[in-house]
C-alpha cells in the first residue's frame, strides 16, 4: 500500500481541530461506535461526531464512568465492552447484531500505553491483546452491519518502535513496554491495510492514523519524572509547544471517519489530517507497517488467536 501514501492537500494541518474538520458535514441519521470515546481524544471525537448529528455509542470497560463523562452530549450513550476479554467483545457484538442496526463509522480509539507487564486471556501480552486483538475481534464480529462503513484505527507514531515480532509477539522471552506498545501500534496499521483490502468490495474502507503527541489519560502508566525526562512536560507539568491539545489530537481520526476527501480511498496511514508519506524515521509511516504481505500474515495470525474471521 506504500504507493498510496502521498498527501492529498486536505487543507487541514496539525493545528486543525475535530470541530473544524466536521464543519459542514451532516451526520444526521448516521450511527458511530467509538471505543474509548469517553476519555481524552476519544471523548473529543465523540463530541465532534455528535455535534455533526450522529448517534454515537461508546462501548467502555467502565460504562458508569463513560456515562458520566458523556452526560450533556446529545446523541451519545455508553455501553459495556472490555477489549481485553473476548467474551465481552462477543457479548457486545451479539447485543448489537440482535438490533440489526447498521454502523456507519467505527473508530477504534481505545488503548493502553507502556503498561507494566500484564497478561490476559491465554497469556497474551496486554497491549497487543487490547490495542489489536480486541479490536480485530470486534470488527470481525460486527462485520454483518459494516457494509459501506469506515473503520478507523488509532495507531501512533510509536509504531516506529517495532515491527511485528514474529519470533516472540507476546514477549515471553523478556518484556519491554515500549517495544510492546510499538508492536501493537504497527498491528493497528497492518489491520487497516488488510481490512480495507478484504472489505472494499462491499464499500467498507479502513484507515489508520497517528493522532499526534497529546497529554491524555493514556499516559497514566508513565511516571511524571519519566515524562519530563522524555521532554513531554516541563517542571510545571506543561507540554512543549509541538504537543496538541485534545481537540487537535482528535482531528485526524475525526477527519478519517467523516471526510468526503477520503471517499474512494482506504488502507492508508494518516497524520495531521493528511495522508502520510512512507519514511524510515521521524514523521510518516514505516514501510513494514503498510506491507501487504505482513498485513495478510497478521490477519491470519489474529484470526487463529481469536477464533474469528468474518472474511474466511
Amino acid at each position: 500500500m506504500s504507493e498510496l501514501q502521498h498527501p492529498i492537500n486536505s487543507g487541514f494541518n496539525a493545528r486543525s481541530t475535530a470541530t473544524e474538520v466536521v464543519e459542514g458535514i451532516d451526520l444526521k441519521g448516521r450511527t458511530a461506535v467509538v471505543t474509548g470515546g469517553y476519555s481524552g481524544i476519544g471523548l473529543e471525537t465523540t463530541r465532534a461526531l455528535a455535534r455533526a448529528g450522529a448517534r454515537v455509542v461508546v462501548p467502555a470497560r467502565r460504562p458508569e464512568l463513560a456515562a458520566a463523562n458523556l452526560a450533556g452530549i446529545d446523541g451519545a450513550e455508553a455501553d459495556d465492552l472490555d477489549l481485553s476479554d473476548l467474551d465481552s467483545v462477543r457479548a457486545f457484538a451479539d447485543r448489537w447484531l440482535a438490533t440489526g442496526e447498521h454502523i456507519d463509522v467505527l473508530v477504534n480509539s481505545a488503548g493502553v500505553m507502556a503498561c507494566p507487564e500484564t497478561r490476559t486471556g491465554p497469556g497474551w501480552e496486554l497491549q497487543f491483546a487490547t490495542n489489536h486483538l480486541g479490536h480485530f475481534a470486534l470488527v470481525n464480529r460486527l462485520r454483518p452491519v459494516l457494509d459501506g462503513a469506515r473503520v478507523v484505527s488509532v495507531s501512533s507514531g510509536g509504531h516506529g518502535n517495532s515491527p511485528i515480532r514474529w519470533d516472540d509477539p507476546h514477549f515471553e522471552q523478556g518484556y519491554d513496554r515500549w517495544l510492546a506498545y510499538g508492536q501493537s501500534k504497527t498491528a493497528n496499521v497492518l489491520f487497516a491495510v488488510e481490512l480495507d483490502r478484504l472489505g472494499q468490495s462491499s464499500g467498507l474502507r479502513a484507515f489508520a492514523l497517528h493522532p499526534g503527541a497529546i497529554l491524555t489519560p493514556l499516559q497514566r502508566h508513565i511516571p511524571e519524572a519519566e515524562q519530563r525526562e522524555m521532554g513531554w512536560m516541563d517542571e510545571d507539568g506543561n507540554p512543549p509547544d509541538y504537543f496538541k491539545n485534545t481537540e487537535q489530537g482528535a482531528a485526524t481520526q475525526t477527519w478519517a471517519a467523516t471526510s468526503p476527501q477520503l471517499d474512494g480511498l482506504g488502507g492508508v496511514y494518516l497524520e495531521d489530517c493528511e495522508i502520510a508519506e512512507v519514511s524510515a524515521e521521524g514523521p510518516g509511516v514505516r514501510a513494514y507497517a503498510v506491507d501487504a504481505a505482513e498485513a495478510e500474515r497478521l490477519w491470519a495470525y489474529s484470526a487463529e488467536l481469536t477464533g474469528v474471521s468474518a472474511f474466511a
